[in-house]
């Protein structure tokens, strides 16, 4: 990540430090991979920030939350994004509508609303993250994202858009492609795209460009491609990373009747990425992916030491998933049709039918022990019960096109709200106490499941709630279906954590027991 240096820009031939103490920033995309990653560098250069969201909740815990200030707002309310324009200076527009159906023209409105909106409350910049594209036809994922730039760059207000290809970080959504496809995949067919060029760029010089953007001059306004130093084709970039991680060299036979939409199965099957991004990805992936001038360097400088090449990106980004530093991951995002709203405790405040598992039981560990295992459980600690029905319900949400089991963690032992955590999302933490978590596989209802813990006698009282709101005759078929199962399932979740906790060593957090159960 950058360091706590002021950010330099240039003006003409002269360099100058940009005065970040005096701008205030109006952040959206704050909740997803680089909003919250340029957040906390925003700060540390000395600008006031502003985080646009639709749910605060989700920024409750990460570590700057107290240094900024949080509004909630759709970017597709216009009054809502004036209002919160209200005296910025910077609008950093970071948000793509990926996983909704008809994102193209949705991004349109959402980007010529903010636009109108930074105009009318006298926003002097806007600075757009969007991606390397050349000439001619596109996909409908750089379309989208070029069109999303030009409506920026016409709202009146001096707009940078900062076009970077593929962004080499840990957590980023590309990275995960990249290393999972080249870890679990000694040898591979690979389809024509893999020959095509591309140009990676490292998150932390994404973020320096980022962070010095809000420094340019007002005359300034329109597109900038930002890439790192080497270019090289798609096979060469999981040479590299094979190389770097100390893997054997990875063997590739080309062919040329592998399709994009053939390419997204097998990343769906192969990487945590599922489908509705792994496509756009691929897609963009079937043009050079090449800067096509680097005009940026007469307005910013690079970074102190240069850009990153893609060797020392990827030997960082291993260095940080290790020591478990994942800031952001591509999965902090939530899908956008999925609920954000308090779990019902009651049938007739729902309007409907409300089924319950509810499962308890006292243990003699202590409450931080058994706590340990609850904030460990997901990703490589498990689920803790009958390993292969999690399984295999992860790759039937898989074959329906959602996001599956193998989505992981960003951390593999605390949780904070608005964590994905494998096909459920952390809705809401009391540190010690309480977990509740909101479910993202695809269901015929809303879903839900609450781990909770209390001191009681000496030991512990644990308490274990799973929800379901069904919708319409199917919800209520599918949970008739699966309650069968639930003892299996819940009921061995139960016995297992509390095992874990009663074996766990006093003050190691994690569940280190849990390999086995899985």
């Amino acid at each position: 990540m950058l360091t706590a240096a002021w950010p330099w820009v240039k003006s003409g031939s002269r360099v100058w430090m940009g005065s970040g103490e005096s701008k205030l920033c109006l952040v959206t995309g704050a909740t997803g991979y680089v909003g919250g990653r340029l957040v906390p560098q925003l700060l540390v250069n000395g600008y006031r920030v502003r985080c646009l969201v639709r749910t605060p909740e989700k920024l409750r815990d990460v570590p700057w939350r107290d240094q900024v200030e949080v509004v909630r707002g759709d970017l597709f309310d216009e009054d809502a994004v004036r209002a919160a324009c209200d005296g910025a200076d910077v609008l950093y527009y970071l948000v793509h509508s990926l996983q909704q159906k008809g994102y193209g023209d949705l991004d349109r409105r959402a980007a010529a609303g903010a636009g109108r909106a930074a105009r009318q409350a006298g926003v002097s910049r806007i600075v757009y993250l969007g991606g390397v594209h050349p000439a001619g036809k596109l996909s409908e994922h750089l379309r989208s994202r070029a069109e999303v730039g030009e409506t920026l760059l016409r709202s009146g207000v001096p707009t940078a858009v900062l076009q970077a290809a593929v962004i080499i970080g840990s957590g980023s959504a590309s990275f995960e492609m990249l290393r999972y496809l080249t870890e679990r995949l000694p040898a591979m067919v690979t389809p024509r795209w893999v020959s095509n060029r591309v140009q990676p760029i490292a998150v932390r010089d994404v973020l320096h460009y980022l962070v010095a953007a809000a420094d340019l001059p007002g005359e300034v306004s329109r597109a900038f491609d930002i890439g790192g130093p080497d270019v090289l084709t798609y096979a060469q970039m999981m040479r590299t990373y094979a190389a770097v991680a100390g893997l054997p060299r990875r063997v590739m036979v080309p062919v040329r009747v592998l399709s994009p939409e053939l390419s997204s199965l097998w990343i769906d099957i192969v990487t945590p990425v599922p489908r509705s991004i792994g496509v756009p990805l691929i897609e963009s992936l079937i043009n050079e992916a090449v800067c096509a001038e680097h005009d940026i360097d007469d307005h910013i400088a690079r970074p102190e030491g240069g850009l990153t090449g893609l060797a020392d990106a990827i030997a960082l980004a291993l260095r940080r998933i290790q020591r478990g530093e994942v800031e952001t991951r591509w999965s902090d995002a939530s899908p956008v049709s999925a609920p954000w709203e308090p779990i019902p405790s009651d049938p007739a405040w729902s309007g409907g039918t409300v089924y319950r598992d509810v499962r308890e039981r006292v243990t003699d560990a202590p409450p931080e022990a058994v706590w340990r295992v609850v904030e460990g459980i997901g990703g490589r600690h498990g689920w803790y019960s009958f390993p292969l029905a999690w399984a295999v319900r992860g790759w039937i949400d898989r074959l329906l096109g959602g996001v599956g089991l193998r989505r992981g963690r960003r951390d593999p032992q605390r949780l904070r709200t608005g964590d994905a955590l494998d096909w459920w999302r952390v809705e809401e933490l009391a540190e010690g106490r309480f977990l509740r978590l909101r479910a993202e596989m695809k269901v015929p209802g809303r879903a839900w499941l609450e781990l909770s813990v209390e001191p009681e006698d000496g030991g512990t009282r644990y308490r274990q709630r799973a929800v379901f709101i069904p919708h319409g005759l199917l919800g209520h078929l599918y949970w008739w279906a699966v309650a069968p199962f639930h003892g299996l399932v819940f009921g061995g979740m139960v016995r297992r954590i509390l095992g874990a906790a009663g074996r766990a060593p006093a003050g190691k957090r994690g569940a280190t027991s849990a390999e086995s159960l899985r």
